[in-house]
């Protein structure tokens, strides 16, 4: 306990800091995450025997993992590093060449890499290469997948990447100590430690949470602010209609009686944070019985020994990964304007056409409000 709670309280004061150096930090953090979790999950079907009489094998693996990599940030970046190089001509047209082929690149170093595979086949080892084979893909895919949306959130706001994370943490120290002092009924066989009281206990704190961190959160640009491009200045912006305070009258007799005001500041946005407090109590969890499901299907405690009285990065990450698909998948359905802006229009312009091609159109548009004018 004492290992574990010296090792959690690090943790957070690292957590802290980089929530407070920014954005480019924060995605530094989210990849060397990643590389952890890989590499505990490389190392959980290897076996030492086979691996000598294959020289290379894991090189192959960290070559469709960085792969990979650069396929997914490459296409979620591209707006924002076009945005942050606009000013130099050379390097922009450097960097537009570069996203422009992106996607050419990282499909023959992929090709590359089957190709690499197949030269390696050795008779009698097929059936343990092509079991790796498949276990790399399913690595990438699991590993990616959430770490594609986490990244998504981040430019979207620290909000939206930090209040979801939270929530996790609520509500996982909340089961753990409302099962251990309350804890009688076993919720879930799959994780005999695991009890109903914890569950309720933590899904009312997690809620509470929610709504009160949104609140706080919530009124720090630094948080609520998108990030457009990949400098580490500071942010100053508009907050918009989420972040600025509704006012609701309260009952003549509880602002008489009770309260010394007669009405309550309360952000939009902490209504949508009830929402992912919801799935943070009640579905992300399930990421954690699938974990230790999959735990015991291999016979092992934890994925890894990364972290002193937590076991490795993946044991920690499991449900988080559950709720960073949500939090973007929410966000973009039920936060983000369905109708387009000027704003979204010109990131499009600047993301996908060419300096000369923005110059056209720019002419182009100008010419257009003429003729209107003359019309007028």
């Amino acid at each position: 306990m004492w290992i574990r709670a010296c090792s959690s309280l690090w943790m957070l004061g690292g957590f802290l800091l980089i929530i407070y150096l920014g954005h480019l930090y924060i995605l530094a953090m989210v990849v060397v995450i990643q590389i952890f979790m890989a590499s505990e999950l490389f190392n959980l079907l290897r076996r030492a025997h086979e691996d000598k009489r294959l020289p290379g094998f894991r090189i192959l693996n960290w070559h469709f993992y960085f792969t990979a990599m650069l396929f997914v940030y490459g296409r979620i970046l591209s707006h924002q590093l076009v945005n942050t190089v606009t000013s130099d001509k050379i390097f922009y047209k450097l960097v537009s060449k570069l996203i422009k082929y992106q996607m050419v690149i990282c499909y023959f170093l992929y090709i590359a890499g089957v190709m690499w595979f197949i030269l390696t086949l050795k008779k009698k080892m097929y059936k343990y290469q092509f079991g790796q084979f498949a276990w790399t893909h399913m690595i990438l895919i699991v590993v990616f997948t959430q770490s594609a949306f986490t990244v998504a959130n981040i430019f979207e706001g620290i909000f939206w990447f930090l209040l979801p994370a939270s929530l996790i943490a609520v509500n996982d120290v909340a089961a753990y100590f409302f099962g251990f002092f309350f804890g009688k009924t076993p919720l879930i066989k799959l994780s005999p430690k695991k009890t109903w009281e914890g569950f309720i206990g933590a899904s009312v704190v997690t809620t509470i949470s929610a709504f009160v961190l949104a609140n706080v959160f919530g009124h720090f640009q630094w948080l609520t602010c998108p990030r457009k491009d990949l400098s580490t200045g500071w942010l100053l912006c508009d907050p918009g209609p989420l972040f600025k305070p509704e006012y609701y009258p309260l009952p003549g007799w509880l602002s008489r009686w009770v309260l010394p005001w007669k009405e309550v500041a309360i952000l939009p946005v902490q209504w949508h944070a009830l929402c992912l407090s919801l799935f943070a109590s009640s579905i992300a969890p399930f990421g954690g019985f699938f974990a230790s499901g999959f735990k015991r299907a291999f016979k092992i405690k934890d994925f890894g020994d990364s972290i002193p009285g937590h076991g490795g990065f993946t044991d920690r990450m499991d449900c988080q990964m559950v709720m960073a698909v949500f939090a973007y998948i929410y966000h973009q359905s039920f936060v983000v304007p369905q109708d387009y802006t000027v704003e979204m229009i010109i990131n499009e312009i600047l993301r996908s056409l060419t300096l000369e091609e923005q110059q056209i159109l720019y002419t182009k548009l100008g010419q257009i409000l003429q003729e209107r004018m003359v019309e007028l």
